[in-house]
């Protein structure tokens, strides 16, 4: 819920550091194990994990997510949850949600991908 991301953000809590650090962990463990032992899927298909270069891009645009999560204690799935719940200021997260969008839309060919 909402004040669960505000505690975190908050550094009152670790709960939802420890959702999210074990949910790293599981997946970086599991991609190490797939790589290895060059696991395959119930096909017999080889699974094939290919290298990504860096991207500039993806450190902004996950500092921009982060900020708008800390200050406004919602993402994009429990938002429409709180809305359908009747919790109407959060209405205004959703608008800055869709105006984010748009302007990412006017910018993208400006901006590093």
């Amino acid at each position: 819920s909402w004040f669960r991301i505000q505690e975190m953000f908050r550094f009152e809590s670790f709960h939802m550091y420890g959702v999210i650090g074990t949910a790293v962990f599981v997946g970086a463990i599991s991609v190490l194990l797939i790589k290895r032992h060059k696991a395959r899927t119930i096909h017999g298909e080889e699974i094939m994990i290919h290298p990504k270069e860096f991207n500039k891009g993806q450190v902004y645009g996950g500092v921009a997510f982060g900020l708008g999560w800390a200050i406004t204690g919602a993402c994009p799935g429990p938002l429409f949850a709180q809305i359908g719940a009747g919790s109407g200021v959060v209405f205004i997260t959703f608008l800055s949600a869709v105006a984010g969008t748009w302007v990412y839309g006017l910018l993208r060919e400006k901006l590093p991908h």
